[in-house]
């Protein structure tokens, strides 16, 4: 298990983090500049929190006020960087060789591991004749070396392209099967999220919001931050009217929202492919702005009643199959509408 509940005063914000993960991996999402590797950096033991503590396993890595912060080495947390921080002027063997405790079998057990990753051949070779893939096998390798018993991944698949990111997901999730402490993945790929973590935490301003199940974060989100970091691309300033309804203040319309609306409701929002075409539940008749075919769907902006702008999104041949209309009358079905602090 690894706690962690610390401050830290930085240049625009105050990073306030309370997060508590076990065993499998766990999300650290938010914008760019809100502390997710700042917060990284704090566990690891490279930044010093201000105050609070991070308890790993039940051991204290620090403590602002017994005095307690371990050294990065004596921390048993494995930190993989956004450019993996090989060694340049060490081969591959010598940089895995680096991360083993035990200096008699730090041979042995890096030839181990470079077998394990796949890297064997790769030995003599040194970073910068490595491709981007390579460098973090062995950078995983050298992580695994050190025997950690928490994993902090900052964002591992940044510097890679498409195909190989993917190859490289699929391949750290393997790793991570076997692996049975705590890991953290700081990422700006909500796919990599869904698809490799189990729970999450999104840092909205540089302040942690409760952990969520990962399915629960993008089907139910409780914040707009959160709404936002899971894909959503339609939102509405939201104003409770009492039982079930709510002004969608942003979309010029009230809406009925089929269940009570609590009273911190700030917020209203809706997924663009759960938008319906026609009449029906919460109508709302808009003009068509703009059409813009995609990959594998037509995306639609619609100019609602109020100041802002629709997002609807159809499979490819749907909007073809509507006849491209100038106005259009939209469906806001109330089960798929969130309800937002």
């Amino acid at each position: 298990m690894l706690e962690v509940h610390i401050e830290k005063r930085l240049d625009r914000f105050c990073l306030k983090v309370d997060l508590e993960t076990g065993e499998g991996l766990t999300g650290l999402l938010g914008s760019s500049g809100c502390g997710k590797s700042m917060t990284l950096k704090c566990v690891a033991g490279l930044v010093t929190p201000d105050s609070g503590r991070i308890v790993l396993d039940g051991r204290t890595l620090f403590d602002a006020r017994e005095k307690i912060n371990l050294p990065p080495q004596k921390r048993q947390v494995g930190y993989l960087f956004q450019n993996y921080a090989l060694f340049p002027t060490m081969t591959a063997a010598e940089n895995v060789r680096a991360g083993v405790r035990d200096r008699s079998r730090a041979s042995a057990q890096a030839e181990a591991l470079m077998e394990r990753f796949r890297i064997a051949d790769l030995a003599d070779k040194y970073p910068r004749q490595l491709s981007g893939g390579q460098q973090q096998r062995v950078a995983l390798a050298r992580l695994f070396a050190s025997q950690p018993r928490a994993l902090l991944l900052d964002e591992p698949f940044s510097a890679l392209d498409g195909y190989l990111r993917w190859e490289m997901e699929l391949e750290l999730a393997g790793i991570l099967k076997d692996f049975d402490g705590p890991a953290v993945l700081v990422t700006h790929d909500r796919g990599e999220v869904y698809r490799l973590c189990r729970t999450a935490c999104v840092l909205d301003h540089g302040r942690s919001e409760p952990m969520q199940e990962v399915r629960d974060l993008f089907e139910t989100p409780r914040t707009r931050a959160a709404c936002l970091l899971s894909g959503c691309k339609n939102l509405s300033r939201a104003i409770p009217l009492g039982g079930s309804r709510v002004e969608a203040a942003d979309w010029g319309v009230t809406l009925d929202t089929g269940r009570e609306v609590p009273p911190d409701t700030r917020w209203l929002g809706i997924r663009e492919g759960l938008i319906r075409p026609g009449g029906g539940e919460n109508p709302i008749p808009c003009r068509v702005d703009q059409v813009v075919e995609d990959l594998t769907a037509t995306v639609v902006m619609l100019a609602t009643p109020g100041p802002a702008r629709l997002r609807l999104e159809l499979p490819k041949g749907a909007w073809s199959a509507l006849g491209g209309p100038e106005t259009l009358t939209i469906s806001l079905p109330a089960q798929n509408l969130m309800l937002l602090r």
